[in-house]
């Protein structure tokens, strides 16, 4: 039976009052409700503190796939009520998990489609999203007793104030999505968990680097758009792919996130491996790889650049792209690409 807008909000505001003693929500799964654990978690997030007592949140909402992949590794779906925002098929190994979760939109719901799940907890990727423009600001969900986190990667030493999709004030870390992971992992009281999955993605990034030498190596990563395409600049997580590898990016001299640049410009910084996200949305032009790589081969400006000539392309999830766990799967394909190409030392 659907529920009222009206007894939605009732239903928030109510869980606004109980959250910090108790949780709330009608999942039964995870945690007995019956005794639940008195320790007060907190939470230091980008520059809001954010509390939680008892087991955690029951009935988490995921605005974004990157913060959805990590409470499904996390073995938190039965702790779900919805996900949105989804560039790419979910991470192999999560299919059955994220099945059981509904799927609130494949771009941004609406405000009241994420309340009448009957939220009480909301976490996204982007500064984007839980913001003006986006699904709500932090502060409309806070009003309603429900609270949010941002992922850090998108607001440490990382400047959203202009237009596009930001610029970073200094290079982002591997490290700081590790630490989304364990603060995850600490709102939902599994913070063994969260250290056995960053183990995981650090032995494979040690795996897919070892031996490696690509100090002589100039990649270009491209997400989206033909017609004004969007290149990574130096410091996103295409840098941490970057730097893991020891190669360098051809646009390492912007420290825009991800700037829009004439195909010329690409043309003439000719790099020596394309890097390409391969995405299944359909908001800009030539979203996925196929599409990109016609353009490529058949634009009288790109078709004759010698990673175009020698078919030198890495093809990425959009998610690897992004600074999220899926980014250690970046600098594995990457890794194994340029091995492949014979671009190693």
């Amino acid at each position: 039976m659907p529920i009222t807008h009206a007894k939605t909000l009732s239903t928030l505001l109510l869980c606004g009052a109980l959250l910090l003693t108790s949780g709330c929500g009608t999942g039964t799964s995870g945690p007995s409700a019956s005794a639940p654990s008195t320790e007060s978690r907190v939470i230091d997030n980008c520059g809001r503190k954010v509390s939680f007592a008892g087991d955690g949140p029951r009935r988490a909402v995921s605005l974004n796939q990157g913060t959805t992949e990590i409470m499904l590794s996390l073995g938190l779906a039965d702790r779900m009520a919805g996900t949105a925002m989804w560039t790419d098929p979910v991470m192999k190994g999560l299919e059955k998990a994220n099945a059981g979760v509904e799927r609130l939109a494949e771009n941004n719901p609406s405000f009241e489609k994420v309340l009448d799940t009957e939220p009480d907890f909301v976490a996204a990727s982007f500064a984007s999203t839980l913001g003006k423009g986006g699904v709500a600001t932090r502060e409309q969900f806070e009003q309603l007793g429900v609270p949010t986190y941002l992922s850090p990667s998108d607001c440490q030493g990382k400047d959203n104030s202009g237009d596009g999709d930001g610029v970073r004030t200094a290079p982002l870390s591997v490290d700081t999505v590790y630490g989304e992971v364990r603060d995850l992992a600490r709102v939902f009281g599994v913070e063994e968990r969260g250290e056995e999955l960053v183990g995981r993605l650090q032995a494979r990034v040690e795996k897919a680097t070892a031996g490696l030498d690509a100090s002589d190596v100039t990649l270009l990563y491209w997400f989206a758009n033909s017609e004004s395409p969007y290149m990574a600049g130096c410091c996103g997580a295409p840098g941490i792919i970057t730097r893991e590898l020891g190669a360098k990016n051809v646009f390492d001299d912007t420290t825009e996130e991800w700037p829009q640049i004439n195909w010329e410009t690409v043309a003439d910084r000719n790099p020596d491996v394309l890097v390409i996200g391969d995405l299944t949305r359909k908001s800009q032009t030539a979203e996925s790889a196929a599409k990109k790589i016609a353009f490529l081969e058949s634009d009288p400006v790109t078709r004759n650049m010698d990673a175009v000539r020698n078919k030198r392309y890495v093809l990425l999830s959009g998610q690897a792209m992004n600074p999220t766990i899926r980014t250690v799967e970046g600098v594995e394909q990457v890794a194994a690409a340029l091995r492949a190409h014979g671009r190693t030392k």
